[in-house]
């Protein structure tokens, strides 16, 4: 039984016909001739709708590549990458993104930060001037709520600590009800109370809204904390070597992670990553393979 049907049976639905993301044999190469390098090995991953997937792996392994490619940002050098059921490209859906350094414009306050894609993006833009002081204000000013920001709408982003500016960025990722949401690495310039505070921000967002979403991080407990599915990449050039559903129930707790099943599964994801940066050949099938 494959990844896919696994998690359907988990949350109780039925299969999906179809993945939302798939990979086809996609690889990436920089440069041509003698200073071609080859970023990313030819893949093959489905991922369905409303699956939280965490790619882990060593530095370079091509983890941020898979969200370029995702994200339209890069096209594949070979093979295919298909969002949505249709090649990347042809079908344009709504992605939010949010990275390592949150990228809050410091001349905006926090609402006018959040709301900047119903401003840029169809079909809000259309609406975006008889709808900022009223829905979209609204819109926004609930999320806030949602991240722990409210009363914060009116500050600017030097008035607000990193991790303020984090759960504001989530924000705004998520306020044009994106169907994708990619995330690089967003936690990882946090020290480690704030982080953890923000997993749980996290957790309770997929919760509610069932997004689709694919985190890049190298915190192996974040990891397992946040995703529903973890995939293992090996040293450049990256492929998968081991994907796997994450069982633990949910809502996940912090106390949980010093619990020996968390702790289990830690290092097993632990000793693959040494595994691959050691280049011990470390084999497995991933879902979805060739």
């Amino acid at each position: 039984m494959n990844a896919q049907l696994r998690a359907a049976e988990a949350g109780g639905g039925a299969a999906p016909t179809a993945p939302f993301i798939e990979f086809e044999n996609a690889s990436i190469t920089y440069g041509k001739g003698a200073r071609a390098v080859q970023a990313l090995a030819p893949t093959s991953l489905k991922i369905a709708e409303g699956e939280f997937v965490a790619l882990v792996g060593p530095s370079g392994c091509g983890k941020s590549t898979i969200l370029k490619m995702v994200g339209e940002l890069l096209k594949p050098s070979t093979g295919f990458v298909f969002v949505a059921g249709r090649e990347i490209g042809a079908n344009p859906i709504r992605i939010g993104m949010a990275y390592q350094n949150p990228t809050l414009l410091p001349w905006l306050n926090i609402r006018d930060n959040v709301m900047l894609p119903l401003k840029i993006v169809p079909p809000f833009r259309q609406g975006f001037r008889a709808k900022r002081n009223s829905e979209f204000r609204d819109r926004v000013e609930t999320l806030l709520k949602q991240v722990g920001l409210t009363g914060f709408a009116e500050k600017y982003p030097y008035q607000l600590s990193g991790g303020m500016m984090q759960r504001a960025n989530l924000c705004r990722a998520l306020v044009h009800d994106p169907d994708l949401l990619l995330l690089d690495e967003p936690f990882g310039a946090l020290d480690q109370f704030t982080r953890e505070e923000l997993w749980a921000v996290m957790q309770d967002l997929w919760l509610s809204k069932k997004l689709t979403v694919i985190l890049v991080t190298h915190d192996l407990r974040e990891a397992a904390y946040l995703a529903s599915r973890i995939c293992v990449m090996s040293a450049r050039p990256g492929r998968i070597l081991d994907d796997q559903i994450v069982e633990l129930p949910r809502p996940r707790t912090i106390d949980m992670t010093f619990q020996p099943d968390f702790v289990e599964l830690n290092q097993k994801l632990r000793a693959m990553i040494v595994g691959a940066r050691g280049g011990t050949g470390i084999v497995s099938h991933p879902p979805g393979a060739a």
